[in-house]
């Protein structure tokens, strides 16, 4: 018996190098385009360049490939055309499942769409899935924000997730990167890498600490250890006077941040008796979205035009 490919061989071989229109004529005949629903060979196949998921589950897609040599692929992939060859927009999950099931040609729906279009059925595909990887989930979302400058209300919409789900997740993009590869490996869930976030104040070392401590914990346990860290270690006062505060105004400081999905920083001046809250948002979006929820209008802002984003 041959030995089984791994991931990256069969990866390779199953989807190889986009070619161009000059070469000679693809297997599956003329290339076609406008919904049509084709059987096309696996060699003509390209890989999607906005594939967020970084990892497959092996043993769920040795289940998948079982079921399609028994029943076939139920469901066709949805592929466009691209430098005279198909490039894969959803279901490169069901064609590496058809290789490994022995088959030679997909069911596909072909569609006529942009890059901007392709990248949002991608990216909403992976959403659909409930067990995608929390850092893949951020990147998506952060991809459709820089890339195609899509506000959050409107990926919120496309994507079928609230404006603070989309903002929560992309927090996740702040925390140190041994943080991020321990999501990604799922030896830390979204909800422990929330609670981790409360240290973002701190130097990094911290939340590396708690970090660790954290992946035999639970979600509820690692909220006590992170609670009893910042009671252990306010910020020091001399580096940033009025900075310290006392424990009940670091919980209300946790929890606009939480509610308003963005860092919310209190200052105490103990001299005058007064509280100053400061909010920072990541990008412009997110201001829109508590423009919008405090005073029930849009706002009124130009964007920048976009660059370099014609369709091919």
């Amino acid at each position: 018996m041959s030995k089984r490919k791994q991931p990256d061989e069969w990866l390779a071989t199953l989807l190889p190098p986009r070619k161009f229109a000059h070469e000679p004529p693809l297997p599956a005949g003329p290339v076609t385009t406008g919904d049509a629903l084709l059987e096309i060979p696996l060699a003509s196949l390209d890989a999607n360049p906005y594939q967020t998921r970084t990892a497959l589950d092996e043993k769920s897609l040795d289940e998948l490939a079982d079921s399609i040599r028994s029943l076939g692929l139920l469901e066709p992939i949805v592929v466009r055309v691209k430098y005279g060859r198909y490039q894969v927009i959803a279901g490169e999950r069901r064609v590496k499942a058809c290789y490994l099931a022995g088959l030679q040609k997909v069911p596909a729906i072909v569609r006529d769409v942009t890059d901007e279009q392709a990248a949002e059925m991608t990216v909403i595909e992976n959403l659909q899935r409930e067990d995608i990887n929390p850092m893949d989930e951020a990147r998506a979302f952060r991809r459709l924000a820089d890339e195609f400058r899509l506000t959050g209300p409107q990926i919120a919409e496309r994507t079928g997730k609230s404006a603070s789900a989309v903002s929560n997740s992309m927090r996740l993009l702040k925390l140190p990167d041994r943080v991020q590869d321990r999501i990604q490996r799922g030896k830390l869930s979204a909800g422990h890498a929330k609670a981790l976030l409360a240290l973002a104040d701190h130097p990094p070392e911290a939340m590396l600490e708690c970090a660790d401590k954290a992946t035999a914990l639970s979600v509820r346990n690692t909220e006590k250890l992170v609670a009893q860290y910042l009671e252990d270690h306010p910020t020091d006062p001399t580096m940033e006077p009025g900075r310290w505060l006392r424990p009940g105004l670091r919980d209300a400081e946790q929890k606009l941040s939480e509610v308003l999905a963005t860092k919310v920083t209190i200052h105490e001046n103990w001299g005058e008796g007064a509280i100053h809250i400061r909010i920072a948002f990541d990008d412009l979006w997110q201001f829109e979205r508590l423009f919008t929820a405090l005073t029930g209008q849009k706002l009124k802002i130009a964007y920048p035009p976009r660059e370099g984003n014609d369709a091919d």
